[in-house]
């Protein structure tokens, strides 16, 4: 049977591992677009409880090594997550933690600038990206394992689909931490264009044809 793990009894594994900054206390932050995620316009498809907790994981920089709130997959291993942008973002890595052990997630394929992404169609649309993510309970180095993307394709990106497609074995996947790193530009609306700017005035058509007509009369 289906079941969401409670967080309020897995505090054996909410630990800081506030000792082990590796990027620096800017480093990170400089190049990070969390202020620039459309946090409640965030989608998440098989996800326990519900979408909420799929926005938790996008936290601030100073917050990526805290085990919750987190992200748990419902009826099996596989989460899709789509993740506008306020902004024209370039996109030059993804970061992502999960776990415990088995719950790690392992293979990540990305979509961008779409919105039609489901379970209906995953399968059959091919990814702008794929990784292998590193099983990080098998590594000594704490830190949060970064993707580079092949930036070429990613110059342009309003939105992007995130889909986790397995694990490392657990019927469930659960992810404490997601973030990107790149640049972006605001986002600039078309202008406005009004019903007296986009059409003709008759009342001019009318005096253009006046006047050829008397010009006609003339000659």
């Amino acid at each position: 049977m289906s079941h969401c793990h409670d967080e309020e009894h897995e505090e054996g594994h909410n630990h800081s591992h506030e000792g082990h900054d590796h990027d620096g206390p800017d480093r990170g932050e400089q190049s990070s677009l969390f202020k620039v995620i459309d946090v409640d316009r965030i989608r998440a498809f098989n996800v326990c409880n519900d979408e909420e907790s799929a926005r938790k994981v996008f936290k601030p920089w100073d917050k990526r090594f805290d085990h919750e709130p987190y992200l748990e997959s419902d009826s099996d291993n596989q989460l899709i997550i789509f993740v506008p942008f306020t902004g024209m973002v370039k996109l030059k890595s993804i970061l992502i933690m999960g776990g415990p052990n088995e719950m790690m997630p392992k293979t990540l394929k990305v979509f961008t600038n779409r919105e039609d992404v489901d379970f209906d169609s995953v399968d059959t649309t091919t990814p702008l990206q794929e990784w292998g993510l590193i099983d990080t309970t098998t590594t000594a180095a704490r830190e949060i394992p970064e993707y580079p993307t092949r930036m070429a394709k990613f110059t342009s990106v309003r939105n992007i689909t995130l889909f986790i497609s397995n694990n490392y074995g657990d019927e469930k996947t659960r992810i404490s931490y997601i973030a990107f790193k790149g640049e972006w530009t605001e986002l600039k609306k078309d202008p406005l264009i009004t019903i007296g700017e986009f059409a003709a005035n008759p009342a001019d058509h009318i005096k253009l044809q006046g006047k050829h007509a008397v010009d006609h009369m003339i000659r």
